[in-house]
């Protein structure tokens, strides 16, 4: 079996913790609870034949002066960053992630999650705000944490690239 450490980024409260939880354990929690420096979770998934553990390195969420510790991120496979398609402000942070890991640790192999889509009512985020995310390769995927939306494709598409 073959372990790959999986980075979640992002801005605080874009959803990163309910993401982990809802792809491990397939469970959502209403209640808000901040990430103090690193959470590890693992995961067995199966890839074109392949058994991968998953090792989820839910980091803290990167505030407006507050940069991810490359030690978090050193030895990643790849990464997912996430975005509150609600806030516009997650999307300007998760672009500076982008560019921190790659000045730190160069080109990572990454899937963007556009999380909240459930809340299409409170969505913020326009086609050419996903055009610039796109731009830095990676896909692009829109999901929800509480419905469970796009959760398991998110993680297998990143896993496909890591095998």
């Amino acid at each position: 079996m073959i372990q790959k450490k999986i980075a979640m980024l992002g801005m605080y409260a874009v959803g990163k913790t309910s993401l982990v939880k809802r792809f491990v354990s397939s469970m959502f929690d209403e209640k808000y609870h901040t990430t103090i420096g690193v959470k590890v979770d693992k995961k067995i998934i199966t890839v074109r034949d392949q058994e991968l553990m998953l090792l989820l390195w839910d980091i803290a969420g990167a505030e407006d002066h507050f940069t991810v510790p490359t030690s978090y991120i050193r030895g990643a496979a790849g990464y997912i960053l996430v975005i509150d398609g609600t806030r516009i402000e997650t999307l300007e942070r998760g672009l500076e992630l982008i560019s921190q890991v790659e000045n730190s640790l160069g080109k990572l192999p990454f899937v963007t999650l556009l999380n909240k889509s459930d809340l299409s009512d409170q969505w913020q985020l326009q086609d050419e705000d996903i055009a610039r995310l796109t731009a830095h390769g990676g896909e692009t995927l829109r999901c929800s944490a509480l419905t469970g939306e796009g959760v398991e494709t998110a993680f297998h598409t990143l896993a496909a690239q890591l095998v």
